[in-house]
């Protein structure tokens, strides 16, 4: 979803608090009144709880589906090129590997054993 801006979270605050009004023109709006003590002894209407959006097996390959189509994929040039630089990293780290087994078990063999 792409970015609210500005003017438009004013808006919406404006249809939410209609009766809001900034305390400068442009500014935010002036925070709501602090609750009384009645309003504070009034029980808390019971509230069903919501079910989630979307759940389930058949939400969850769509959200996926939509992530998927958002992912920038490489081009086969770039898939090529990370391939090659892979592979000769491997060879190289594979050589050094070798040497340095070589050279330690010339080291055990003569020096520990």
């Amino acid at each position: 979803m792409a970015r609210q801006t500005r003017a438009q979270r004013r808006a919406r605050r404006a249809q939410m608090n209609p009766g809001s009004e900034a305390a400068l023109p442009g500014g935010p709006p002036a925070p709501p009144p602090r609750p009384t003590a009645r309003a504070a002894s009034r029980p808390e209407p019971a509230r069903e709880p919501r079910a989630a959006r979307g759940g389930g097996v058949r939400g969850f390959i769509a959200e996926s589906w939509a992530e998927l189509k958002k992912v920038e994929w490489p081009t086969q040039a770039q898939l090529i090129q990370g391939v090659v630089v892979v592979l000769i990293a491997c060879v190289i780290v594979g050589i050094f590997l070798y040497a340095c087994d070589l050279v330690f078990k010339r080291l055990v063999q003569d020096v520990f054993v």
